[in-house]
């Protein structure tokens, strides 16, 4: 498969800090410190009461999206350069890309494929991949836990339905979505991003990088 060839300190999520540097401690984002310690966000030097006003606003752009989006994008754009509130990020993200739509329109398809049997050497490449991706997250510290388990699904189902097939590159990009949504929405996210913003981005050799 593409970028079978990449070495573990190459992989985009694979930063691992040394054992004294790293805390056990996650912070509010998951990270267990070290080297990858979160520096404090944009919200934590803001009151609550502008947070809450944020929020208000963008939930009234959610539910009015389709309007906002062709009347208003201005207005959405530059919101999202404000800072999209962490409480609805997830939510802001699949209607930005369009993965909302995608996930209306098919209802169970993420589910009935990640349980269908798949090429055995293609699920092989992927729980390789899995222990590389982003391991001072606490979603995924542990093998067989939920964080990996969601992201070899959200894999294992791209890989189904994408002419690019399994790409190692892909799994970064899906671990950060698991971060913030659960495992269907965050394919349906990846998808989007793959068919429609890096269209050819993720196939063999990664030629169009």
């Amino acid at each position: 498969m593409a970028g079978r060839d990449w070495s573990d300190s190459g992989s985009v999520g694979s930063s691992v800090a040394a054992p004294s540097e790293v805390s056990t401690v996650p912070d509010k984002f998951g990270f267990l410190g070290g080297a990858q310690y979160t520096e404090e966000d944009s919200e934590d030097n803001v009151g609550v009461d502008v947070i809450r006003r944020r929020e208000r606003k963008w939930l009234e752009m959610l539910a009015n999206w389709d309007s906002h989006m062709l009347k208003k994008y201005r207005k959405v754009r530059d919101r999202c350069r404000k800072g999209i509130p962490s409480a609805l990020r997830a939510r802001a993200w699949q209607h930005l890309c369009g993965a909302h739509k995608q996930l209306e329109r098919n209802p169970g398809v993420f589910e009935q494929l990640a349980s269908s049997p798949a090429d055995p050497r293609m699920e092989d490449d992927i729980r390789k991949d899995l222990h590389r991706q982003f391991p001072q997250h606490e979603m995924f510290l542990e093998k067989g836990g939920h964080g990996q388990e969601d992201l070899f699904r959200v894999l294992k189902v791209l890989a189904q339905v994408s002419p690019d097939e399994y790409c190692q590159a892909h799994a970064p990009l899906a671990a950060v979505l698991l971060m913030q949504m659960p495992a269907e929405p965050a394919f349906w996210c990846l998808k989007v991003i793959c068919d429609k913003y890096v269209p050819g981005y993720y196939a063999r050799g990664l030629v169009s990088v």
